[in-house]
């Protein structure tokens, strides 16, 4: 097993016998994760648990495992079926320009007929734009939860908003069908109408999720807030300590009324693949996965 450190990050090479896992994800398929661990260190990372598979001790966003894998066989067979590129790590990472993982998945699902999309924090995408159009249904999602950079570099340590929107634009402009995933919506900072209105004309999907506060990183984000947003602390508490979905009710309202104001459809299940009209993008409303179906991976939640 080859091991190194480089720029503080512990990286390791490690063998699994198949890089395709069913997924239980609402939007479906299958889930593939070119590499375990992700350099972004988000601190509101739900992906986190997955250290507890892995062995490390190094901080999450310190450690990144980079997957060998026997080529896909008989892509063919995943034909109509959608299949997500970054779960639980990003496929763009840094370390992505050396290695190459994702390049090489994609290239071996071309012409596989699988319907790709890709999540990520990068515009490290662009590079593959020329594969990205030989492959027929493709969507590319950016996670964008503010347009203050003060706040990214708190949450995150992947590139700007900046770069993320100017890489939405030229993979939208190049035919290739392009989400704005609003998510997780901070409640009182993400300005989800001032993100929508800056992307509407260069996305096709905007999807709204909730921050989900779980696991070893919720008093982390609940004392952030209490040092740089104190005004927020009462409402923090009343959320993720006494459970009140108050909030985001009121938050599935406001989407809905800008969705009719700028005439975009608002559903709580992803349309069927396709682009939307130019500057009326769909708003898709995946708030609450605790209570989404996860059988059939409609997007569909149960009756309150």
């Amino acid at each position: 097993m080859v091991q190194k450190i480089e720029n503080g990050i512990f990286i390791r090479d490690v063998e699994t016998k198949n890089i395709m896992t069913k997924s239980s994800l609402p939007v479906g398929g299958y889930s593939v994760n070119p590499y375990v661990g992700c350099t972004h260190g988000c601190k509101y990372c739900y992906a986190s648990f997955m250290k507890r598979f892995t062995g490390h001790t190094e901080p999450w966003g310190a450690f990144l495992d980079v997957k060998h894998w026997p080529a896909i066989q008989h892509p063919q067979k995943y034909r109509g079926q959608r299949v997500v590129i970054g779960s639980v790590t990003d496929g763009y990472l840094p370390q992505e320009v050396q290695l190459r993982n994702t390049r090489q998945l994609l290239e071996q699902l071309k012409g596989s007929g699988a319907e790709i999309l890709i999540c990520t924090k990068s515009d490290l995408v662009l590079r593959d734009v020329d594969l990205l159009k030989e492959m027929g249904k493709v969507t590319v999602s950016w996670s964008i939860n503010t347009l203050d950079e003060d706040f990214r570099a708190d949450m995150d340590k992947a590139v700007s908003i900046e770069r993320r929107l100017n890489a939405m634009k030229q993979i939208y402009d190049a035919g290739i069908r392009t989400v704005c995933f609003i998510s997780p919506i901070f409640p009182g900072i993400t300005d989800f109408k001032a993100i929508f209105e800056r992307v509407r004309n260069q996305c096709d999907l905007v999807w709204l999720e909730n921050l989900n506060l779980r696991g070893g990183f919720k008093q982390e984000i609940l004392d952030y807030i209490a040092e740089k947003y104190p005004r927020f602390t009462p409402l923090y508490h009343a959320i993720y300590n006494k459970k009140d979905r108050s909030y985001f009710y009121q938050l599935e309202e406001q989407a809905a009324k800008l969705a009719a104001a700028y005439h975009c459809p608002f559903v709580d299940n992803e349309l069927p693949y396709g682009r939307a009209e130019p500057g009326h993008p769909v708003i898709v409303d995946y708030f609450y996965h605790e209570e989404i179906r996860d059988s059939k991976n409609t997007g569909q939640r149960k009756l309150k």
